[in-house]
């Protein structure tokens, strides 16, 4: 069976988040979105995991279902831990994105971290002041089946590679708990082809999810399998690499990343890795360090050039998301009611918007608007225009046009 799965979200439970998201909210969009398999987030959170047993009930293995609901949406128990310690000398901060075979195994894990002090109830993505491979242990204990995935690997403070407080290697963070992590979330700010080229890249499978604070949000980057509907076969599906049953990951465009580039956002200074190596990595504006982003921390750690394509890797497509299609087909920003309005006409028409922008042709897309399909054909071909991010500023992504940046920049990126 084929199917999308997003395992990484969040609940109302956690920062800055909407308080729409309780499960039936969430259920709706990843059904508007076409996502079939769609994580709990925040499973380490009681409240919300309350929530989760009160309106889901057990469906294929290890899956779940809303009760008393013709929706088919299936949920997987996720959520995200923010780990902070102390290690060779530095301050880490790791993400970690743990996917369970279980409610009951969520429920196991949180015992054990609450019986250390861990406040699970201040955030549904937890701060622990616990080494990620201790963790890593703690999760194991509560579920040997436990996917253990470190998030958004490349994002500066928090990813596991990051510049500002990650690792240069999965070894130097788990040691010799480092077989067990068999898979890497590749985040927003960078994509497979970036993490092919480090030495871990060569090993672990790269999975993709949206991280959505908000249901809109749900399928911003999502996985496609095709395989048995299951919780193991998920598992074995990412654990094998079997590009025949792990078939590709769909991807968020890296230069729209907040930290796809190196730059110095109170500055309004952007700068590729070139430039910001010519200037010692420092703002020339101002004296202070930039911002380190990810396609410089990538060429720091790359062990192969630009291109290289390890064995077994699974396949990618980028996509752009289809109300940044349509406001720009449009002329008009995102938010625009006129865009919502063609939003939802489309889904009515094409049933979701994975199949909007993957599956149906341009001749039946044209029947809605010939600008709309036009759009879509340039998003599969790759003809955009794309201005990168940089220090916490999200990059832009145009299909028709050259976007306009905010402020000036040093570094621009144009794919014609």
């Amino acid at each position: 069976m084929k199917f999308i799965a997003d395992f990484h979200i969040h609940s109302r439970y956690s920062r800055a988040t909407s308080p729409k998201t309780d499960i039936h909210n969430l259920a709706m969009w990843a059904k508007i979105k076409g996502v079939d398999v769609l994580g709990t987030g925040d499973c380490t959170h009681g409240e919300w995991l309350k929530h989760v047993k009160e309106v889901l009930i057990p469906a294929e293995q290890g899956l779940y279902r809303l009760k008393d609901s013709i929706n088919d949406v299936r949920f997987i128990i996720t959520g995200e831990i923010s780990c902070i310690y102390k290690k060779n000398d530095k301050v880490r901060k790791v993400h970690i994105l743990i996917i369970m075979s279980s409610i009951e195994a969520a429920e196991r894990l949180n015992v054990t971290l609450m019986s250390i002090g861990a406040n699970l109830r201040s955030d549904g993505r937890p701060i622990i002041g616990l080494d990620t491979k201790e963790l890593l242990k703690m999760c194991l204990e509560a579920d040997s089946k436990c996917l253990f995935v470190p998030a958004h690997c490349f994002t500066p403070w928090f990813g596991i590679f990051g510049s500002k407080s990650g690792f240069d290697s999965l070894d130097e963070c788990f040691e010799e708990m480092s077989p067990h992590v068999l898979a890497v979330e590749s985040g927003l700010s960078s994509d497979p082809p970036m993490i092919w080229r480090i030495p871990d890249g060569e090993r672990l499978a790269i999975i993709s999810n949206s991280d959505a604070h908000s249901g809109e949000k749900i399928g911003r980057e999502a996985n496609v399998f095709d395989t048995e509907l299951s919780y193991d076969a998920i598992y074995e599906a990412i654990k094998d690499r079997d590009v025949k049953r792990f078939l590709y990951t769909l991807e968020f465009y890296p230069e729209e990343g907040k930290y796809h580039f190196d730059g110095h956002r109170a500055c309004g200074l952007s700068l590729s890795p070139e430039e910001s190596r010519e200037y010692g990595e420092i703002c020339p504006i101002c004296g202070k360090r930039v911002t380190v982003g990810v396609l410089n921390r990538v060429d720091k750690l790359a062990s192969q050039k630009e291109g290289y394509v390890p064995q077994r890797a699974i396949p990618f497509k980028k996509l752009v998301p289809l109300k940044e299609v349509i406001a720009e087909s449009l002329g008009c920003g995102e938010g625009a009611k006129k865009v919502s309005i063609k939003y939802d006409e489309m889904i009515s028409l094409f049933h979701d918007e994975f199949n909007i922008l993957l599956n149906v042709s341009l001749g039946n897309l044209s029947s809605v608007s010939e600008r709309i399909a036009e759009g879509i054909s340039r998003m599969r071909s790759g003809n955009l225009s794309i201005i990168p991010g940089y220090d916490g500023e999200f990059g832009v992504v145009s299909v028709f046009t050259d976007p306009t940046p905010s402020r000036p920049i040093a570094g621009q990126k144009k794919l014609i």
